[in-house]
Formats: C-alpha cells, structure tokens, sequence
C-alpha cells in the first residue's frame, strides 16, 4: 500500500491523498476561508464608520522640494495612505529599520491607488540629509518626507499605516495600525500564507516534523546567496541594487523587531 492509499505525510510534506479526498479537505477549509472573509468585510465597514480627528495640515514636512505644508501631500486628492518609516540617526543605509525596509520595498507603485483617489506618501523622522542618499541607495520612487519634530498624527513612532481625509485645506485622521496592522502592505507575507510551508516564522502553528521555523524576522537580512545573517549582510531588497556588494558592519549593535 502506497503513502496515498494510506493518506499519510511522506517526510514533513502534507499527507498524499487522491484528488476526490484532497478536493473535500478543500471545501471544508474553503467554508472557514469564506467566513473569514465575511467577518473582515464587516471589520471593514465599521472601519469606514469610525470618527475622524481634525489637526492642522499646514504644518510642514520636508521632501525633495524642501518644506511644504503636509496638506500638499494629498496632490489634490481627496485621501492620503501614509507609511510611517522608522528612522535610526547617523546609521548607515544598511543599517536602517529592516522591518520598514520590507513594507516600503513593496509600496513602490501607488498607481491602484491614485485611480481610486488616494495619493500615497511616506513620512519617516530622519533629518532629510540622511534620509535623500538612502533613498537614492534603495532606488525607492514614492515621495519621502521628512517629519522630523512633528507631533502626532504626523510623527507616531515609525512602522505604521495612517489615512487621511481631506476638505479643501482642512486634514482629518481617520485610521491608525501598526504591528501584524501592517500585513495588509505586503503583499508577500498572504501569498507565502498560502503555501505549505508559510512564511517559515517560529510562531507558526506546523504539523510535527516540519521545517523549524525561523525568527519573526527571518527576511531582515542575508548575504548575496540569500543566507540568513548579521554580519556582513544587507536588508534582502537591497541585493536586487547593480554593484550590491557585502558591507564591514551595521552600524547599529541592537537589533529591533516588530
């Protein structure tokens, strides 16, 4: 009798069923995926029915074209998505925050976003003499600004999604997340939930005798091969750069994760 007669898992895959088995196993997690579903609809909406908070959106942040008034970021829209970045003073590129560099390699495009009305900008509290070369170094095209001294909404800690509304010069926050908030800009991590093996995290809940899990943060850092390390190693993006090359250190002793 063969490993799919008996549905047992060969070493550390899933059990090897016939396809009538496997598509009934599937139906079943279908119904909880759908329910899923429901339920995040209806965390949407009430979303969309929390109160907004006015602040002035004449204060100024500093991007490429020097000071502007935040309002200005919206480009005449009505919504602004802002990513805010957490910054590490006189680090080196590859020493900034690891988990930020992940959430904005992958924010590179707002063009979905402005056809439905909503410009995209990220605010980090680097001075902007720092953060100009990072930019240039990661090749990052979205517009940067520096928030640097700001109060809140406009400086809440870095590593976090934050909306705004618009009405005419006047600005509203309208929702704030951070943590696994976040998830919902990278577009890797629910396309890796989707696969056997995860995101290959070790707080995931695998069957005995699967590949161990890996610290949360497992794509912070590699070298070139795509080996996991902290020496001499980059932010993984930023091998995808021409002339990527390994760098003596890190700038930064500490290591932080969210």
């Amino acid at each position: 009798m063969t490993d799919i007669d008996q549905g047992i898992a060969p070493g550390g895959r899933p059990p090897a069923v016939d396809m009538a088995t496997w598509q009934v196993a599937r139906d079943d997690l279908l119904a909880r995926e759908k329910a899923h579903t429901r339920e995040g609809d209806a965390i949407t909406a009430a979303r969309r029915r929390l109160p907004m908070a006015e602040f002035d959106g004449m204060v100024e942040v500093v991007g490429a074209r020097g000071p502007v008034p935040f309002v200005s970021l919206f480009e005449g829209r009505e919504e602004l998505l802002v990513y805010q970045r957490m910054w590490h003073d006189g680090a080196p590129h590859q020493g900034q925050c690891e988990g930020c560099t992940v959430a904005a390699w992958q924010l590179r495009d707002a063009a979905y976003l402005n056809a439905r009305g909503v410009s995209f900008a990220i605010l980090t509290t680097g001075r902007w003499d720092e953060v100009e070369p990072y930019l240039a170094f990661m090749g990052y095209t979205q517009p940067w600004y520096s928030a640097r001294g700001l109060e809140p909404p406009l400086d809440c800690g870095g590593g976090r999604f934050t909306c705004f509304l618009r009405d005419g010069d006047r600005t509203f926050l309208t929702y704030d997340t951070t943590g696994r908030g976040n998830e919902a800009g990278i577009g890797s991590f629910g396309l890796l939930d989707m696969t056997p093996y995860g995101r290959g995290e070790a707080w995931q809940d695998s069957p005995d005798g699967w590949p161990e899990g890996e610290g949360p943060c497992w794509y912070w850092r590699t070298d070139a091969a795509g080996d996991p390390g902290w020496d001499t190693t980059r932010p993984t993006p930023q091998w995808t750069r021409p002339g990527a090359a390994p760098v003596d250190h890190l700038g930064r002793h500490e290591h932080c994760c969210h």
